[in-house]
């Protein structure tokens, strides 16, 4: 099949390829019961020497780079408490931690998980994380300019491998909240 954005050589919809991506997010996928099908999220085969983003867009699609999200997994602290939690903005931006982040999640102090434990919190390969599929009860805050999009290149949970998915699905994820200005300017 073609994919719906971007140069890639090999397209499958995500339930026909649960073998090439990690556990939590096959079961997701296998599991999905949002508005948009599972059929419509589609996994591309992407070669990990290409995943820094200049290199990956000039190898597979200039257009990608204004359709791209980031996933990052942050912890916000207040007291003794920590609330781990999975943001997605759109890969020209950066998430706005210390303001719209920290707000949201009620935190003193907000900064970005530790490799390890975002990688061990999650079952994803780091540089691939991506929100379907994480950990039940986590809150994963989507930028509004991301559900705007008909696609959105995001992370598999490995570094090979990505997955495109309709904007609008994000807004359906489980502890999905949509908030405007998540995303900042770089």
């Amino acid at each position: 099949m073609r994919a719906p954005i971007g140069n890639f050589d090999h397209a499958t919809p995500a339930p026909d390829c649960l073998d090439e991506l990690v556990g939590p997010v096959a079961d997701a996928v296998r599991d999905w019961r949002g508005g948009v099908p599972a059929e419509q999220i589609i996994h591309v085969d992407t070669d990990p020497r290409w995943a820094d983003t200049a290199v990956f867009v000039e190898h597979y699609g200039s257009e990608l780079l204004e359709r791209s999200a980031n996933c990052v997994v942050v912890a916000g602290k207040r007291g003794g408490e920590t609330t781990l939690a999975a943001c997605l903005v759109l890969s020209t931006t950066r998430v706005d931690v210390n303001g719209v982040v920290r707000r949201h999640l009620g935190a003193r102090k907000a900064s970005f998980a530790s490799m390890d434990t975002a990688t061990g919190e999650t079952g994803m390969e780091y540089g691939g994380i991506t929100p379907i599929g994480l950990p039940d009860g986590w809150p994963v805050l989507v930028d509004s300019a991301v559900v705007d999009l008909p696609y959105v290149l995001v992370g598999s949970g490995r570094r090979r491998g990505k997955l495109l998915v309709p904007g609008k699905a994000f807004a359906q994820l489980p502890g999905a909240q949509v908030l405007e200005g998540l995303g900042v300017a770089i």
